[in-house]
């Protein structure tokens, strides 16, 4: 294992003391553990401290580092809180930085999977594996291979220090923001099927419901450039997941609410532009079964 490629992993967490432990219990299985896991301690309020303690404990490469409290919640306070962790590992020697949410769980080869993989391929600059949630889990007949879920990201060094790391952005997508711009780059990013994390809570829920997180998944796809087309798509295969047709209707709101007000998007043109393309190109493979 000495040869393989050495990686760190970052871990914001703001009270996560609900699923966090499942985290841990994952990540000290692994038949390759990380040079360093800093776990990132967002303010939290309840026992997430206390539970990560008794990690760090007993495996020298977990480390804890509290941030102060904060009254807002927002997704600029995720990328604050993995900047805050990246200063604790920036001067270690290693060729992967992975991005792991406190509330995902994995098999003990899952990290030795998804590193092996970017080993072969030195053009992968990003790398990570599809999530279910109970029995919900994206069918990559539509969902996009290049895309890679925010709960669990391995990017190459050089391509995370070339894009700039997570832009801070309040309303989130700040995980597609920088996959994409990775491929604007020029680098390959995938999502490989042969693993999989699951997913203890459902995406967005955090400190919402289930209809206010899609109506706020809308307003992201409009924030990231997504073309009119595409989210139109996006809103009818939403139909055939839970909650449905409720789901679905609260997804397009969003998108079109933040249409109507033009409300302003956090990403280039050029990088929507790109964006575009690509949901284009896509559509018209799916359109067309080539």
């Amino acid at each position: 294992m000495s040869n393989r490629p050495s990686y760190v992993i970052i871990t914001p967490a703001r009270d996560e003391a609900q699923f966090i432990e499942l985290t841990l219990k994952s990540m000290v299985a692994q038949i390759l553990p990380p040079v360093k896991w800093v776990i990132v301690s967002d303010g939290s309020t309840d026992s997430t401290d206390e539970i990560v303690r008794r990690y760090t404990a007993a495996h020298a490469w977990i480390e804890l580092l509290r941030m102060p409290e904060r009254a807002e919640r927002h997704f600029a306070g995720k990328v604050y809180a993995f900047n805050a962790g990246y200063e604790r590992v920036k001067d270690l020697d290693f060729d992967i930085v992975g991005n792991l949410d406190a509330d995902v769980s994995f098999g003990p080869e899952h990290f030795a999977f998804l590193i092996g993989r970017m080993e072969e391929a030195p053009e992968l600059g990003v790398a990570g594996a599809p999530f279910r949630e109970g029995k919900r889990e994206y069918n990559y007949r539509f969902a996009n291979i290049e895309n890679v879920w925010g709960g669990c990201q391995l990017f190459r060094r050089e391509c995370f220090e070339s894009i700039g790391g997570y832009v801070p952005v309040k309303g989130g997508a700040v995980d597609s923001i920088a996959v994409s711009t990775a491929r604007m780059r020029g680098w390959r990013t995938k999502t490989f099927t042969e693993t999989v994390c699951i997913h203890h809570r459902a995406m967005g829920t955090a400190q919402e419901g289930e209809l206010k997180a899609r109506f706020n998944q809308g307003k992201k796809d409009y924030a990231v450039g997504n073309h009119p087309f595409w989210e139109l798509f996006r809103t009818l295969y939403q139909m055939a997941n839970p909650p449905f047709v409720v789901g679905a209707v609260a997804m397009a709101a969003g998108y079109l609410w933040s249409l109507v007000r033009r409300a302003e998007r956090p990403v280039s043109s050029e990088l929507a532009l790109f964006t575009r393309r690509e949901q284009m190109q896509r559509l018209k493979r799916i359109i067309t079964f080539s």
